[in-house]
């Protein structure tokens, strides 16, 4: 009767419930080359939005960076702006020597809140090290940010999070009670946000509540506000606008099948 090699056969198995294949030498060579090019096109794209955006070059044929980013490259104004942040970013941390340098706008972004560049070199290279020299993710480098900035700032949120709107009895916020927001910009205890259908300067962080949306569930509303902005400018009746206005407080990073039926109805009678 053959014997049957157990460690063999516990290894197979093992092999076999689990949810990763091993690649070959060359498919993992292939792999990091192709990486390469994909995260190089992340950062040439934020220098070109960059000139885009500042030369204006969008002006034949839009009357705004927003729509132009919206209706030529399909995402909102504040992706764009953060490729351009985190294109400035990376060349920051590229010219100060750091060997571990990041693949994705999303894991610098906790640094834009670091104005100055040697502080963005030293969170980096921080989070790096947290992470036994690999490149770290949007949490580690949030963390280590947070930290780095606890004396000076108790703001939990950062830029481009989707946050919930708490009006309480703020009269600024009438009518924003359980709104979402993007976070456009930030102090030590106030946000400023883009919600459905306003601009909010200066909201005290008392008012807004974590909804914990993960950097997808970030740029769908972000894309849901951009649709919802490009109907703004219409003579819209009584009915369209309570849909805009019921979409401007969905709790969710989603569309319900009839409600992204509605919102398409507006858009095809409305253009």
């Amino acid at each position: 009767m053959p014997t049957i090699d157990v460690e063999v056969v516990s290894e197979q198995s093992s092999q076999l419930d689990s949810p990763f294949q091993p690649l070959s030498e060359a498919e993992e060579v292939e792999k990091q080359r192709l990486e390469a090019v994909v995260s190089g096109a992340v950062w040439a794209a934020g220098k070109a939005l960059q000139k885009l955006r500042d030369k204006k070059l969008y002006r034949d044929s839009h009357p705004s960076f927003a729509v132009y980013c919206q209706e030529t490259f399909g995402h909102s104004r504040q992706k764009s702006d953060y490729l351009i942040v985190a294109a400035t970013i990376y060349e920051n941390l590229e010219a100060s020597g750091c060997e571990v340098l990041p693949q994705s706008e999303f894991q610098v972004r906790p640094l834009g809140v670091l104005k100055k560049p040697p502080l963005q070199v030293e969170a980096w290279n921080k989070a790096v090290d947290i992470c036994n020299g690999k490149v770290p993710s949007h949490r580690i480098v949030k963390q280590v940010v947070r930290e780095m900035t606890r004396e000076d700032a108790d703001n939990p949120f950062e830029l481009g999070e989707v946050v919930g709107i708490v009006a309480q009895d703020n009269p600024d916020l009438k009518g924003k009670n359980g709104c979402w927001g993007i976070v456009t910009a930030l102090t030590k205890t106030t946000c400023n946000l883009q919600t459905w259908n306003d601009e909010l300067e200066a909201i005290e962080i008392e008012f807004l509540r974590e909804l914990e949306y993960t950097e997808e569930d970030c740029e769908a509303i972000q894309n849901l506000h951009g649709r919802i902005q490009r109907l703004q400018g219409a003579e819209l009746e009584k009915t369209a606008k309570g849909v805009l206005r019921l979409l401007g407080k969905i709790d969710r990073p989603y569309l319900t099948p009839l409600e992204e039926e509605m919102l398409s109805l507006v858009e095809n009678i409305y253009g």
